[in-house]
């Protein structure tokens, strides 16, 4: 830290902070390294591997997979961002990271999940427009327009993330360098923050409510009208394959908000407990290491590109 004068009194500039992570004795020092390691190095694979599947299976060139694709491309960036100082952290004892990279692991979060936030009520409105008007899917869902619509889900998270990191940056955080966390979030940084840090809490609070709600009602709308459309179906078997195309997208949507609502939508207050950390390596590590496996295992067109795809090589 460097000393500086402001106002008539002295403070602090803090050019790194401390993460504290987690706890752990000696003996579980290596145990917690492998099992972190070993969760990123599985998610990286798992999506690559979805990524590769879809560009070479000429089966799973629609508006669907394409939407995939490109959240398995978010996941891969938005562990890296995390994951890999974490893991490091574990065995370090230098557990230091600067003021600017800080603010750059910061911006670069919030941004994949925003992102994601927007991808997955995409992905929802892609399976309204396929099982409740059918006929039109093709006319709606142009490859422009879905490009369009990634682009608009990248500007999205990039513009809320510049918003939010513009009112943190400002913040005067003295002599406080430790955050009892494991990466560099919102909610440890307002708290750890001596200056006044009403406005950066109000302008997170208000843009965390748009990116998530505005998402959640688009998915939950989009759900209840899929619901009904499903339920006119007269045969069981018809019913049960029009749901299946969109449960696995379903079943993620669930782990992704459950995990992350109640933290972003009032970060100060959820720092306050110790359960924020355990809650952050759901979203983090557990999730993203999940996902591509609910794809796979839910997905038929996914599962039998898999093995068509491996039964090739060999």
């Amino acid at each position: 830290s460097c000393f500086y004068r402001m106002g008539g009194r002295n403070e602090t500039k803090v050019m790194y902070f401390i993460l504290l992570g987690f706890p752990t004795t000696g003996e579980l020092q290596l145990l917690l390294f492998s099992a972190l390691l070993l969760a990123y190095l599985l998610t990286l694979l798992e999506n690559l591997l979805i990524i590769l599947i879809i560009r070479n299976n000429c089966s799973l060139q629609k508006p669907m997979y394409f939407f995939l694709g490109n959240l398995s491309f978010l996941e891969i960036w938005y562990v890296s961002v995390v994951e890999p100082k974490m893991i490091i952290d574990v065995l370090s004892h230098d557990r230091r990271i600067s003021f600017q990279g800080c603010m750059a692991q910061l911006h670069f979060f919030v941004t994949f999940v925003c992102t994601e936030y927007v991808l997955l009520a995409v992905m929802a409105y892609d399976r309204f427009v396929a099982i409740c008007k059918p006929l039109r899917y093709p006319l709606i869902m142009r490859h422009k327009f879905c490009a369009q619509l990634i682009a608009g889900c990248w500007m999205c998270g990039l513009t809320t993330s510049s918003i939010k990191l513009s009112f943190i940056a400002r913040l005067s955080f003295c002599d406080v360098d430790k955050i009892n966390h494991y990466f560099c979030d919102i909610s440890p940084l307002l708290n750890i923050s001596c200056s006044d840090s009403s406005l950066a809490e109000l302008v997170d609070f208000i843009l965390a409510l748009l990116v998530i709600m505005v998402p959640l009602c688009t998915v939950v709308a989009s759900y209840i009208c899929i619901l009904f459309t499903v339920l006119k179906i007269p045969s069981s078997q018809g019913r049960q394959k029009a749901f299946s195309t969109c449960s696995s997208h379903l079943a993620v949507v669930i782990l992704f908000y459950s995990t992350t609502l109640f933290t972003y939508s009032h970060p100060k207050l959820m720092y306050t407990y110790h359960a924020n950390k355990l809650v952050s390596v759901l979203y983090t590590v557990v999730v993203p290491l999940l996902n591509p496996l609910i794809y796979c295992l839910r997905n038929k067109e996914v599962r039998f590109a898999v093995r068509k795809t491996f039964t090739c090589r060999r």
